[in-house]
């Protein structure tokens, strides 16, 4: 019985070593900066989302891989994955492109959910999205917000 809890004891202790190894990050800054249509194919669109990343840490965010999902209204609207290889600087930033793709349905979906009286004005938008870094390296981000469309409602 003693050397079990010896044995816990010591891996209670190794594992809070550990856990100091690992250095906090904050989280890193997203916004999106532009959406260039790209070539499409059959029933979905595709477009490039530009996204620029600010690293806000003293040490630089390595990554080997991108993912992406934009929901709007509550409803995933477009998806998007690409394998580029990189690195951000400590306190700088970087411009990411990643192509995402639109189903009609999707299209479908978003326009029958929205109401005769809703505009497309101060819709919800929810990105997600995460830059791959290994088995402890990979960083999630989220970004919240409302869609603000120049032109979407009319004023006079």
């Amino acid at each position: 019985m003693r050397k079990i809890l010896g044995l816990s004891l010591i891996l209670a202790i190794l594992s809070l070593s550990a856990c100091a190894l690992f250095q906090h990050r904050d989280p890193l800054n997203i916004n999106v900066v532009g959406i260039e249509p790209l070539p499409s194919q059959g029933l979905e669109m595709r477009f490039a989302v530009k996204l620029r990343l600010q690293n806000p840490n003293e040490t630089t965010i390595d990554y080997n891989g991108v993912a992406l999902d934009l929901e709007v209204n509550g409803h995933t609207l477009a998806t998007g994955v690409s394998d580029q290889t990189g690195s951000i600087p400590r306190f700088s930033e970087g411009i990411l492109s990643i192509p995402v793709s639109i189903s009609a349905f999707s299209v479908l979906r978003q326009t029958l959910g929205l109401s005769q009286t809703q505009s497309l004005d101060n819709l919800p938008y929810v990105l997600k999205g995460k830059l791959a870094g290994g088995l402890f390296g990979t960083m999630r981000f989220v970004d919240r917000g409302t869609l603000d469309l120049p032109g979407s409602t009319a004023t006079w």
